[in-house]
């Protein structure tokens, strides 16, 4: 592929794109069982894409490093990065292939079950980070997350880190982390399931012997997310910070987690200390979950910085 010329921006997401199929249901399915939903919509989705989308609105220049099929799903995925500001040069159009789908329940307390296919995202490589090698030098923070191929994100970040960019990854969904990667991710974000399932069965199973294998193995630190409990963060040579979260009228939860990478790749942007940046990521994500659907609820700079000031 060949270099085209960089936009100046803050934030460099290499991204999955996926549109999510989203059925309302009394409760999870018992296997072989059929229950009849409440609601359907078909929205934006992928979990780069929803965190590239929450870093936009919380005011940093974001660009994609993407790959979609030439579809109609793939042009609702470029009709809204246009319409968040999002700059798409790196994202390539493939004829022939499918975008990603999602196929989500969402139950009537909130919570939800997802079976994602990557469609035309399966193929994202380390080429397309080094197609995007100007874009990676002359930003400020990376992200990314495990729906997308690791050689990619570990390209990805190794040129982002020449040119002084920090490295943030999202491990969802867990998948083991080679050490080459850990050691290449300044911020390790993951939720406690996706924690114990990095750290492995050694261990005392708490939290934070979880956290410090990983950062032994590579991780510059771990911030991890506890849901409506809020976040903890671990950082060499310092003790644990916690975070509590906040008491929110709950529509559901998909896309809390991608609004809180994004909302902190953009407090990381633009200069935020990492306990400040999780203080406005945890108050992001609490806002989030007021909406149904992943990016409807995704909050603006003013709204969050409203709810931090109140």
């Amino acid at each position: 592929m060949k270099e085209k010329a960089a936009e100046p921006c803050d934030v460099v997401c290499v991204a999955s794109w996926n549109a999510d199929l989203v059925s309302q249901v009394a409760r999870p399915l018992a296997r072989g069982e059929t229950l009849m939903a409440s609601a359907f919509s078909i929205s934006p989705g992928g979990k780069g894409s929803n965190a590239a989308v929450a870093a936009a609105r919380q005011g940093a220049r974001v660009a994609l490093i993407a790959r979609i099929g030439e579809d109609d799903f793939g042009r609702m995925g470029l009709d809204l990065w246009r319409a968040e500001g999002i700059t798409t040069t790196h994202v390539e159009r493939v004829p022939g292939e499918r975008s990603g789908v999602a196929q989500i329940l969402v139950y009537d307390d909130g919570d939800n079950s997802i079976a994602v296919h990557p469609g035309a995202g399966a193929g994202l490589g380390a080429r397309h980070a080094q197609a995007a090698r100007e874009l990676l030098a002359g930003c400020r923070v990376v992200m990314a997350s495990c729906e997308v191929p690791l050689e990619a994100t570990a390209e990805a970040f190794r040129l982002a880190r020449r040119g002084g960019a920090l490295t943030l990854l999202n491990p969802a969904p867990a998948r083991p982390l080679p050490d080459e990667l850990l050691a290449l991710t300044d911020v390790l974000t993951p939720n406690e399931t996706e924690l114990a399932a990095l750290a492995g069965p050694d261990g005392d199973g708490s939290l934070d012997a979880a956290a410090v294998r990983l950062m032994a193995r590579g991780a510059g630190s771990v911030l991890v997310t506890l849901g409506a409990a809020g976040c903890r963060l671990y950082q060499r040579g310092r003790a644990p910070v916690d975070l509590p979260g906040r008491a929110m009228p709950v529509a559901d939860t998909i896309g809390a987690g991608d609004t809180f990478t994004g909302a902190l790749a953009a407090a990381l942007a633009r200069g935020e200390a990492l306990p400040e940046g999780m203080r406005w990521a945890n108050a992001a994500a609490a806002l989030s979950v007021t909406q149904h659907g992943a990016v409807t609820g995704m909050p603006t700079h003013p709204a969050v910085a409203a709810l931090l000031a109140a």
